[in-house]
C-alpha cells in the first residue's frame, strides 16, 4: 500500500479521512494540524515566550517536539518545565527522560518540586488528607496547576502550553455536560483571563492514537510506567 501524498510505502490509514500515510507525510500532517489549532486560536504571539509543561508521558513530549520544530520557523521560545510530585520510585525515570530529551534539543529545562513549592510532597500530603473520599488524583491536580503558575511566573512565560488531546478534552467536555456546567464547556480556547498566564492545548485536535503513533514513528522516548496513584 502506498501512501496517498507521496507514493512511498504506507504505514498509517487515517479512518476518519481515508488518507493512507507513510510515516514523513504522518508526520507532516500532525504537524500542520497543531499549528492550525494555535494559528486559529490565536494560542502563541509574536516573541513570547511559552512554558511547555513536560511530565515525560507521550503526550508533553510529542507536545516538546512539534512546538520545537514550529520554533524553528516561527517567532516564538520555548522553555521546558517539569513538576516533580515526589512519587518515589516513578518520577525519577520521567526526569532522566525529559533531561536527555532537553539536552539533544538544545533546550532550557527547570524542575519545579511540590516538596519546594508547598512544603509537602504528594505521597505526604495523601497521608494527612482527612477526607479519604477525595481522589489523590484531584489532590495532585490542584498541587499541579499551581506549581505550573508558579513555575511559569518564576521564567517570565507568557502562556503554559500542556499536551491535553482530542481524546481529554471530549471526556471533559461529556463530564461538564452530564453535570451541568455550562461555565467549563468552552474548553478549546485559551485562558485569557487577567492577571494570569494563558494556557494553550496546542494538540487539543489530534486523537490520543496518532500523537502514540507519532511518538513511536519519530523514535520519541518516553514513560509507559503508569502513576502508582492511578
Amino acid at each position: 500500500m502506498k501512501c496517498d501524498k507521496c507514493e512511498n510505502t504506507a504505514v498509517y490509514s487515517r479512518r476518519y479521512s481515508g488518507e493512507n500515510l507513510c510515516s514523513q507525510c504522518f508526520s507532516n500532517s500532525i504537524l500542520h494540524k497543531a499549528a492550525k489549532t494555535i494559528s486559529k486560536y490565536k494560542m502563541i504571539k509574536n516573541n513570547e515566550l511559552v512554558c511547555v509543561a513536560v511530565s515525560g508521558g507521550k503526550d508533553s513530549l510529542v507536545l516538546l517536539d512539534i512546538l520545537n520544530k514550529m520554533s524553528k520557523t516561527h517567532n516564538f521560545r520555548i522553555f521546558v518545565v517539569t513538576i516533580d510530585e515526589g512519587i518515589p520510585g516513578y518520577r525519577d525515570e520521567a526526569l532522566k527522560i525529559v533531561e536527555n530529551f532537553c539536552t539533544q534539543l538544545n533546550i532550557q529545562h527547570k524542575t519545579f518540586s511540590y516538596k519546594k513549592i508547598f512544603d509537602l510532597t504528594l505521597t505526604e500530603s495523601l497521608e494527612l488528607r482527612n477526607d479519604q473520599k477525595l481522589s489523590s488524583c484531584s489532590i495532585c491536580g490542584t498541587f499541579r496547576r499551581r506549581a505550573l503558575d508558579h513555575a511559569a511566573k518564576t521564567i517570565n512565560a507568557d502562556t503554559i502550553a500542556t499536551g491535553h488531546n482530542l481524546d481529554d478534552n471530549l471526556q471533559t467536555f461529556l463530564i461538564n455536560i452530564l453535570s451541568g456546567d455550562a461555565k467549563k464547556i468552552g474548553w478549546m480556547d485559551p485562558d485569557t483571563s487577567s492577571n494570569k498566564v494563558r494556557k494553550i492545548k496546542p494538540l487539543s485536535e489530534i486523537y490520543e492514537s496518532e500523537i502514540v503513533f507519532y511518538a513511536f514513528t519519530n523514535n520519541l522516548p518516553f514513560q509507559t510506567e503508569p502513576c502508582p496513584h492511578m
